[in-house]
């Protein structure tokens, strides 16, 4: 099984990104005296991977009141590029109680495998902010990781109660009930319940726990979308599932994985594994 990993912010779509950017150039030329353009600009070209790109955008702008903005981006550059020393150099430069700062402080240890800390962190600023889905799926998450099931269940629990609660509209568990409901999609209102990634880390548990029929329960009570809607660990997921009842399907789905980059890393090895397995 695959699971989506930490998140941090909304994601539009990368074609939203590469609209910015080419937006907020040309405002640049035309207000070439507006760093609040220039942030925009830098910021774009970080969500477009254009991280080099990003950085020299980044250091065109001057003005001290965006020194926490510019600090946080060039310190979410580093982190990406997984040069996580020059990242947590660059947030020590940041304001230390500022919860964006925490929450990359978060992320790094995360990434190094500190997942307590990584959770205190989290919880740091959950406190802060209040509930923010995004962060309690990173909290499930370093649960998860610690191996304390029961934890990160509970908290997997109250995503999907205030998922549902907050947006009946999203049909949460409509696919399991046999309803027939329309795609939702993927929209920002989805994406910012981390329904998705809620009930992949629950299908994840459940699958490593040999509890084969709840983990299906879990993908399968997902918000309704398309298959050619759905994510790659979505699919992914999916595909391992059901290889039992339908291989040719799911041979297709990790191929067409394959086939269209970025895909989860487990994928080709899954692949290899489940061909020795069904030929």
């Amino acid at each position: 099984m695959v699971i989506l990993g930490i998140t941090t912010t909304l994601r539009p779509s990368e074609q939203d990104f590469q609209q910015a950017r080419t937006t907020y150039e040309k405002l640049c030329k035309v207000c070439p005296d507006s760093d609040e353009y220039k942030i925009y600009y830098a910021q774009a070209l970080f969500k477009d991977g254009m991280y080099p790109e990003a950085t020299r955008a980044a250091a065109k702008v001057d003005s001290p009141q965006y020194s926490q903005r510019i600090n946080m981006l060039q310190a979410a550059i580093k982190y990406e590029a997984d040069e996580l020393s020059a990242c947590a150099s660059k947030l020590d430069s940041c304001l230390p109680e500022d919860p964006e700062t925490i929450i990359a402080y978060a992320a790094i240890s995360y990434k190094e495998g500190n997942y307590e800390e990584a959770r205190l962190k989290y919880s740091d600023a959950l406190n802060t902010l209040g509930y923010q889905a995004d962060l309690s799926y990173n909290i499930a998450l370093c649960h998860y990781k610690l191996k304390q099931t029961p934890a990160a269940l509970k908290v997997i629990g109250d995503i999907i109660d205030r998922g549902v609660k907050e947006h009946p509209e999203l049909s949460v568990g409509s696919n399991t009930d046999g309803i027939d409901v329309r795609s939702v999609g993927n929209s920002m209102v989805l994406q910012g319940t981390r329904l998705v990634e809620a009930f992949n880390l629950k299908a994840a548990i459940e699958y490593n726990a040999k509890n084969i029929d709840a983990a299906k329960e879990a993908l399968s009570d997902m918000p309704p979308r398309q298959e050619e809607e759905l994510d790659p660990v979505t699919l992914h997921n999916q595909a391992l599932m059901y290889m039992e009842d339908d291989a040719t399907a799911g041979f297709r789905k990790l191929n067409f994985l394959l086939s269209n980059p970025p895909f989860p890393p487990e994928t080709f090895g899954n692949l290899l594994l489940l061909h020795c397995k069904y030929g």
